[in-house]
């Protein structure tokens, strides 16, 4: 068991505190536990109170003493009800809350505490925070990455004609948990859901579903429409296993392509296209081009490789970024992506992805969890990168 060292949440508190004063917020409170984990360095059932000029106040229903074992904040309070928290604090103006997660219910709650108080939203604030990763947030996740590529690495030994996608998955996760993966992939989502058993073969690769990415895969249900199924796995047809691993609560992700017998040559071509543009993306990054001006680039190398038509998805699904930032929850920033203006700067982690998807014949990809340090980017998740046949 790992715990937040004190300096770790005074700094990520700090930070934080710098924009609420330029917010002009007398204090915000944290209902969400993504984020009151990554100020406290405690998930337990908890409410985290930052006043903008005084020390931090964690709320705690359920379970105090593991909340102070494993949080170094200084004050920590049980607390039965959200009634009694207005007696612990001095009146205030202006509160941030985290208004893109937090249950209406609870905002009208805390209006009726608060009386005249002005409620602003607080989320944007931690997302611009969060999106700079500091040495001990990249060491959990070089941990991450160790585990996965144990896992990749099981792959070729696992895979075999006529094993459903589900199979492969489930053995794939039960491997990684016995390695420390924590096995569950935590968004900022009201109904995404995110899985670490995403196995896709032949057409299912062409599948689209409810996840914001260029395939879904079938799932196994209606009520469970994303990622590997009961397909059988055939030969000599492309096999994208996209497996992300957590530990400590950090993520990293990856994608890598199988085949048993031969991999198609529609396929292999698309693939190495794939994989330039993964890696002149990254050197153009280091140039300093903005987010927006680096998915454009993406989308005229992927025209001049001849595979427009098919990268990111086919038409009308195609999706509108080619990397996500990842950390304590799978999508946070930076995005390279059509709407996102800022450049990919020191300390940014994210999950780089080009892929294709040829309408009812499959897909096929690569995808890295890539640091920028140092002027220059590492890949964090570096085993072998080739196509694998067996």
């Amino acid at each position: 068991m790992q715990y937040a060292p004190k300096e770790e949440i005074d700094a990520r508190i700090a930070k934080v505190k710098v924009l609420m004063k330029k917010a002009s917020l007398d204090g915000a409170f944290f209902h969400y536990k993504i984020d009151y984990y990554y100020l406290s360095g405690t998930m337990q059932d908890s409410l985290l109170f930052l006043p903008v000029d005084d020390e931090p106040v964690l709320f705690v229903k359920r379970e105090i003493s593991r909340a102070r074992r494993e949080s170094p904040i200084g004050q920590i309070m049980p607390m039965r009800s959200v009634k009694e928290i207005p007696g612990h604090l001095k009146p205030m103006k202006k509160i941030g809350m985290q208004l893109d997660v937090v249950p209406y219910n609870d905002v009208v709650k805390f209006q009726e505490l608060f009386g005249n108080a002005e409620f602003i939203n607080v989320s944007p604030l931690t997302k611009e925070v969060r999106k700079f990763k500091s040495p001990f947030e990249i060491a959990l996740m070089e941990k991450a990455a160790e585990i996965q590529k144990k896992v990749y690495a099981l792959v070729p030994e696992l895979l075999r004609e006529g094993m459903t996608e589900i199979e492969l998955g489930g053995m794939l996760e039960a491997r990684a948990k016995a390695m420390g993966h924590e096995g569950l992939l935590r968004v900022r989502s009201l109904n995404y859901e995110a899985y670490t058993w995403h196995v896709l073969s032949g057409r299912t690769g062409s599948i689209v579903s409810q996840s914001d990415s260029p395939m879904g895969g079938l799932g196994l249900s209606p009520a469970f429409p994303v990622g590997a199924s009961m397909k059988k796995i055939k030969r000599n047809e492309p096999v994208l296993v996209d497996f992300g691993i957590c530990y400590h609560g950090y993520q990293v992700d990856q994608t890598r392509m199988y085949a048993i017998g031969k991999m198609p040559d529609l396929f292999s071509k698309a693939f190495e296209a794939c994989r330039e543009i993964h890696y002149r993306v990254l050197d153009k990054a280091l140039e300093g081009l903005t987010s927006k001006e680096l998915f454009e680039y993406s989308k005229q190398l992927a025209d001049r490789l001849g595979y427009g038509e098919y990268y990111l998805g086919f038409k009308p699904h195609k999706v509108r970024f080619l990397a996500h930032g990842i950390g304590i929850e799978l999508a946070e920033f930076p995005y390279i992506a059509a709407t996102h203006t800022y450049p990919i700067e020191e300390g940014m982690v994210f999950a780089i992805e080009p892929k294709m998807v040829f309408p009812r014949k499959g897909a096929c990809g690569i995808e890295n969890t890539i640091i920028m340090e140092k002027g220059r980017y590492r890949v964090l998740t570096d085993n072998d990168e080739d196509i694998i046949t067996v």
